[in-house]
């Protein structure tokens, strides 16, 4: 049976996954970019149409809004992010639906041999019958995490044309460079001011997440010594051929992010610049546990020091700085957000799924600065690449999820 959720959330997501929104890591600038002011912008706009109070768009990049409650009971916060991947082209995004999905392979119309099948992807082989949103092949979607956006944007509606629902106060985020660690600073859980919060910003149907990564970025800066290749022999040292062999000495077969799954952590260098004068490489460091994330972190700096250490005449630093922590250390002191949001989806006939998320999430920094802030599912798949998508009723049921845990908490 359609949902009544089923059209406006098709309507939102292809308009705000059209809006380019793509964040930079290099941008020393909050937002990172200015072009996700079109979507913030544009989203403090539309909560003030629907009724929303104390709409405001911070200093910081962040939309905030309150959906006043109606019975005494504890103030929550919902949050997703708006800006998308820095990793693939998110620039000219043209949404498309492929409406009740037959079951075969999805075909992209600006790349011809782009091929989303179930045979690859087993869980849209589950998706038979369902509207089915993706790009048109040349860009990612941005359902990570404009799926949250509409998810919350619909509910919220909702809730403020249905004042009989029993809720207490709900507090709106949508924040800006999530996906580049920078989406919570030092002042939103102050003016966030919930108790706790949830991001809408999971993926398969009933996936309640509590844990996360734990985090750390690296920057090696490698120095050699310039001179004209020509006349180079006993006084050039080659940056790039330092660079290399820090790469080359990384674990190759148990610590690559393309060799590893569960609980396992990785190393990854996302990207290395430079000319033979002076290498930039930065890696991400993961791992679940404090313990293992530490270890990670020295293995690179003795990595680098071993490099340095056969040829003095170069200069290798290696400076890593913390990212965000396993929301764990925090929620399994109090699990009242995570079995609320369990005991809501067993009462929409959905089994809870709780799995570690092999990345972080804007609820990983909040709950590590005070804001317990489980992730919840949103349907959104195959993210940060041009087969991304997402169906809509996936969607649906995330916002059955988000009401129905509202009024969970005002019953509990």
């Amino acid at each position: 049976m359609p949902s009544p959720f089923d059209t406006e959330l098709e309507t939102r997501l292809v308009r705000y996954a059209a809006v380019d929104t793509q964040s930079d890591a290099d941008s020393p600038t909050a937002p990172s970019t200015e072009i996700q002011y079109d979507l913030l912008r544009m989203l403090e706009a539309e909560l003030t149409e629907i009724g929303a109070e104390d709409v405001s768009l911070t200093s910081y990049g962040v939309v905030l809004a309150t959906i006043p409650g109606n019975i005494e009971a504890p103030t929550i916060g919902l949050l997703a992010h708006v800006d998308t991947a820095p990793q693939f082209n998110a620039t000219g995004v043209k949404p498309r639906v492929v409406r009740g999905y037959n079951g075969g392979d999805i075909t992209y119309p600006d790349d011809p041999d782009l091929v989303l099948s179930p045979q690859d992807f087993p869980y849209l082989a589950q998706k038979q019958g369902h509207d089915i949103i993706t790009a048109s092949g040349l860009t990612l979607l941005g359902a990570d995490d404009k799926a949250g956006v509409a998810i919350i944007m619909t509910a919220a509606r909702h809730l403020l044309e249905n004042p009989d629902i029993p809720h207490g106060p709900v507090r709106i985020a949508f924040t800006p460079d999530e996906e580049i660690g920078r989406g919570v600073g030092p002042d939103l859980p102050r003016d966030l001011a919930a108790d706790f919060a949830y991001t809408f910003d999971g993926g398969k149907l009933g996936e309640i997440e509590y844990e996360s990564f734990s985090a750390d970025g690296a920057e090696v800066l490698v120095k050699g010594v310039s001179i004209h290749p020509g006349f180079a022999k006993g006084k050039l040292v080659d940056a790039i051929q330092l660079a290399s062999r820090i790469i080359a000495a990384l674990p190759q077969s148990t610590m690559r992010p393309e060799l590893t799954d569960g609980r396992d952590g990785f190393i990854h260098a996302t990207d290395m610049s430079g000319g033979a004068n002076e290498m930039r490489i930065k890696l991400i460091l993961r791992d679940f546990e404090r313990d293992g994330l530490a270890a990670k972190g020295e293995m690179l700096r003795q990595i680098c020091a071993a490099v340095q250490a056969t040829e003095p005449r170069a200069t290798i630093s290696c400076e890593i700085t913390p990212q965000y922590r396993n929301m764990r250390y925090w929620l399994e002191n109090d699990m009242t957000p995570v079995d609320l949001a369990r005991d809501a989806a067993r009462k929409l006939g959905l089994d809870p799924v709780s799995v570690p998320i092999r990345g972080g999430t804007d609820g990983s920094r909040l709950t590590e600065m005070g804001v317990p802030t489980p992730n919840l599912f949103t349907g959104m798949q195959n993210i940060h690449g041009p087969l991304e998508w997402i169906s809509v009723q996936d969607m649906a049921k995330a916002t059955d999820l988000c009401i129905e845990l509202l009024q969970g908490a005002a019953r509990a």
